[in-house]
């Protein structure tokens, strides 16, 4: 039993999915975000939350994507807060 119980904790390693790119990925590599009342925060363990990959921090579809997300229309001020949490 116990044998098993390892060999599961080994195996099971969760994906989750890019809000940009759409693609799945090892839950450790994304960035795992946040709005709160239309700012855009790094998970704070309560609440809905989405990620977004290191390749498409960059990309020119993120800011639309962020805004919807946050239902808020600064996508230029929430991609230039994305920017400013990858610094921290």
């Amino acid at each position: 039993k116990k044998v098993l119980d390892i060999m599961a904790q080994n195996l099971h390693k969760p994906t989750r999915m890019c809000i940009v790119c759409r693609q799945r990925f090892m839950q450790k590599s994304l960035i795992r975000l946040q709005c709160i009342e239309g700012s855009l925060e790094l998970f704070t363990g309560v609440g809905r939350s989405f990620y977004v990959c290191e390749i498409c921090v960059e990309h020119k579809k993120t800011p639309g994507h962020l805004s919807r997300q946050c239902k808020s229309g600064g996508s230029e001020r929430l991609l230039n807060r994305l920017k400013e949490i990858i610094v921290q």
